[in-house]
């Protein structure tokens, strides 16, 4: 069968001598103003998805790591609703003054580490939701760059800000997701009907400002990694809808993920001085002496 040469989703096997699809029809009609607000988007089967490919997403995988790990934990603790401090940071939770001094791989593991079940199970149904959302729209490999990003970004707010607090959990790359969203919308990087488009970002806000609100009233709540995550996420997902809005633009998406990891990079490192930390790689000093 054909593909588009617009998208590469794959044509239908009646199609005689069209090239384009219905969905790029479409997206070029309306940024040339030409269909009204309410028209209704055709569902085509995504381009990325080829034949013979799994059709397990990245948010599924995510998902099932964060599961895998918290059943871990709870084996390992024999606790469900609440693990002790020394069980995050044996699974590796985010503590600056140990993550500065050599243990780096506590800003990622942290994102996949939660501190109870009622923790998880919120964090994985925001997950699901906002996950299945932004992958459909960006890709999949896309999609799992930009959750890692703004989970480190979030990662490293946190512990610059209280380094010597255990940080655990998906909120802040899930508040990445969230703002990555809020910025291709509003910067037009995908056709979506304006109807759609008003519901969508009402919702991604609402989202935004109801966790802040609560995780401000809330003890315990790290906020400081929600906006961490949320301004990395506000961020790369301007800098795509910018500089690299299409699927065939990799390269330049590739070149804006290492600029914004070096960015976060030499913000831990800043981080880092200002407590007098020394920096290194490996086995923080502070967890051997412990």
């Amino acid at each position: 069968m054909a593909n588009c040469i617009r998208c590469g989703r794959q044509l239908s096997g009646l199609t005689f001598g069209k090239k384009i699809c219905q969905w790029c029809e479409q997206h070029e009609a309306a940024q040339r103003g030409e269909l009204p607000d309410d028209a209704p988007q055709p569902v085509i089967r995504r381009p990325w998805v080829s034949r013979g490919e799994s059709t397990m997403g990245v948010t599924q995988v995510i998902f099932g790591v964060n599961a895998a790990v918290f059943v871990g934990m709870v084996l390992s603790s024999a606790s469900v609703m609440d693990f002790p401090g020394g069980t995050l940071v044996h699974w590796g939770a985010n503590v600056g003054a140990l993550t500065f001094s050599g243990e780096w791989w506590r800003l990622l593991t942290n994102i996949f580490e939660h501190g109870g079940l009622l923790h998880i199970a919120f964090n994985m149904w925001c997950l699901w939701n906002l996950g299945e959302l932004c992958e459909s729209l960006y890709g999949r490999w896309t999609f799992a760059a930009i959750y890692l990003i703004c989970g480190l970004g979030a990662s490293v707010a946190s512990a610059a800000w209280h380094p010597y607090v255990p940080s655990v959990g998906a909120s802040g790359a899930i508040f990445g997701l969230a703002g990555a969203l809020i910025a291709a919308f509003k910067l037009g990087e995908f056709s979506v009907p304006r109807s759609a488009l008003s519901g969508t970002l009402r919702s991604l806000g609402a989202f935004v400002v109801y966790n802040l609100i609560f995780g401000a009233v809330i003890p315990g709540i790290d906020n400081t990694a929600h906006i961490g995550g949320l301004v990395t996420g506000l961020i790369v997902g301007a800098l795509i809808a910018l500089g690299a809005p299409r699927q065939e633009h990799a390269p330049r998406r590739v070149a804006i993920f290492v600029v914004v990891i070096l960015a976060l990079a030499g913000g831990a490192i800043a981080a880092g001085h200002h407590y007098g930390l020394p920096l290194r790689l490996g086995r923080s000093p502070f967890m051997m002496g412990a």
